[in-house]
């Protein structure tokens, strides 16, 4: 078992470090500045998100009884790192001091991002965990805006930003904090995979929906294999396919009145690689450039 973990754990080094530059090889794609450190700082603020908004909806869900202990205080804290991280290292690549950072659009959404993760924290400190809901909205919408500056329609494909961002980091946070439930209660551990499964089918319709909306607009057909945009893109779905037959599988032996609790480990195991290769997806550049070229050039 440790060695597994080791392995997977060094394989999430690795594409953290270099997915980003692995997938644009050959492409002919800008070169993007630090793009392992900003896949590991995004993928940090990606893990945040979904381990508070899945601790606050988990709560709900699991009712009454024994109750992990919180990580709501430590994970909106470590966004808040993550994200100031990022403006260091925007100020870092764009020889900016961090007052001009500041005033740049994609400095503004950063600053209002760690912000966002620091009224969390303080709501978690101040022993109403529940107002941490406006904060956080905070941060998925600025991190909607920032990871997205379309020229066309950018309304839409913020909104689609939203509702994924919103349904992924419930599916995955909600997920793990279910289990963790499930290892204090014992004989009532099933009830709690259950109630889980409920809300986890609505997030599924919703991921599928704004996903392939996004995935249209964004990713031209032309480019699917030529981008980094669209390789990556394709890993991610293999993932997401994987985590959805465990998710299939974990909801069959429920159904069944058997244990869930192994299958849904596996897939809160994939769901971490595609929050990782998500965070990928995000650094990679916007392949419609790619695109416009390859249509000019004909």
């Amino acid at each position: 078992m440790g060695a597994l973990v080791a392995v997977a754990g060094a394989s999430a080094v690795t594409v953290a470090l270099l997915g980003a530059g692995i997938a644009a090889r050959g492409t002919g794609e800008l070169h993007i500045p630090a793009p392992g450190t900003t896949t590991v700082l995004r993928a940090a603020v990606f893990t945040a998100l979904a381990l508070h908004l899945g601790e606050l909806a988990g709560a709900r869900l699991t009712g009454t009884g024994p109750t992990p202990r919180s990580w709501a205080l430590w994970t909106a804290l470590g966004g808040a790192a993550a994200a100031a991280g990022q403006i260091v290292l925007l100020a870092e690549v764009s020889d900016l001091d961090l007052t001009a950072t500041y005033g740049t659009r994609d400095g503004g959404l950063l600053l209002a991002m760690a912000n966002g993760f620091a009224l969390a924290a303080g709501c978690v400190a101040l022993r109403r965990p529940g107002w941490a809901t406006g904060p956080l909205a905070l941060v998925i919408g600025a991190e909607a805006m920032r990871a997205h500056p379309e020229p066309y329609t950018p309304e839409w494909g913020t909104a689609l930003t939203v509702v994924h961002l919103t349904a992924a980091s419930l599916w995955v946070g909600g997920l793990l904090y279910a289990l963790r439930t499930t290892r204090l209660r014992g004989g009532a551990a099933r009830e709690v995979l259950v109630r889980y499964a409920r809300l986890a089918g609505w997030l599924y319709v919703a991921l599928a929906a704004t996903g392939t909306c996004s995935t249209l607009r964004r990713l031209p057909a032309d480019v699917v294999f030529s981008t980094a945009y669209g390789r990556v893109l394709i890993a991610k779905l293999a993932l997401v396919a994987v985590a959805s037959a465990l998710a299939l599988a974990a909801r069959r032996r429920l159904r069944r009145g058997g244990d869930a609790t192994r299958p849904a480990r596996a897939e809160v195991a994939a769901l971490a690689g595609v929050v990782l290769v998500s965070a990928v997806l995000t650094v990679v550049p916007d392949p419609h450039w790619l695109s416009l070229r390859s249509a000019l050039l004909r």
